[in-house]
């Protein structure tokens, strides 16, 4: 972390806690919170904080115990009801590890719920970091001021992925085949309802998983336009373009 991890835009400290919030109830933050928050931010007695545990809205509690390896902070008011983000998961296949921490602070940002590793057969990523990929949610949602974090998921091969997709969700592929609608216009195409947004590896899909998919009736093939994205440039680009038509930035 770096000292403005924590920190949003407006200056704003803010933490992601597990723990209930409400007036007059006490949290006590994990060890490596309370370092954080003590040595690192020089968090003092008396000092403000906002909390947010994707349930309760966010609220402001002030600092009121101080020891050498801990602090506890209580709750006083809440200053944000509860919002939640459209139901958009992102679902993708794992690449190398800067890329990839760069996907989930930005999907994070983006608005996902869900973010769903799947290995595809030209992955040419063996394992997938679930503590790493939550931390890097975690600390998007406090700097972005989102009121929830993204669940990630355990990592699927595609085969599973796929027999055992919620058939009422629908399945945006970014087939990089250029044979599909352009994403905009898909998407405004479409009914209201669930959605998911998959692209793939740094060397694409390869041709039976693509003639898979397109054989499915909730999937969704699109275009992402004339040139060949990199992989996580590709995830981002289709989000920020389903948040557009169909999610919280109309």
């Amino acid at each position: 972390m770096s000292n403005n991890d924590l920190i949003t835009p407006g200056g704003k400290l803010r933490l992601y806690v597990e723990a209930a919030l409400g007036t007059g109830l006490r949290v006590v933050p994990g060890a490596p919170q309370a370092h954080y928050l003590m040595h690192v931010m020089r968090a003092k007695k008396n000092d403000r904080i906002s909390l947010f545990n994707g349930r309760d809205g966010e609220w402001s509690a002030q600092v009121t115990e101080v020891s050498k390896r801990s602090c506890s902070l209580e709750c006083d008011r809440r200053t944000s009801e509860q919002i939640e983000t459209p139901d958009v998961w992102l679902c993708f296949a794992p690449i190398k590890k800067t890329p990839a921490d760069y996907v989930v602070q930005k999907a994070t940002e983006l608005g996902a719920r869900v973010l769903q590793p799947v290995f595809t057969r030209r992955t040419n990523v063996s394992r997938v970091n679930l503590e790493r990929m939550r931390a890097n949610a975690v600390e998007a949602a406090e700097q972005s001021g989102r009121m929830s974090v993204p669940e990630t998921r355990e990592p699927l091969a595609f085969e599973g992925f796929l027999s055992s997709w919620p058939k009422d969700r629908r399945l945006v592929f970014c087939d990089e085949g250029g044979d599909s609608r352009p994403i905009a216009a898909a998407l405004a195409a479409e009914a209201d309802q669930s959605f998911a947004i998959f692209t793939g590896p740094e060397g694409g899909f390869d041709p039976e998983e693509r003639a898979a998919l397109r054989s499915k009736s909730f999937v969704v093939p699109v275009s992402l336009g004339p040139r060949i994205l990199r992989a996580d440039t590709a995830a981002l680009a289709a989000l920020a373009v389903w948040q557009s038509v169909r999610g919280d930035w109309r």
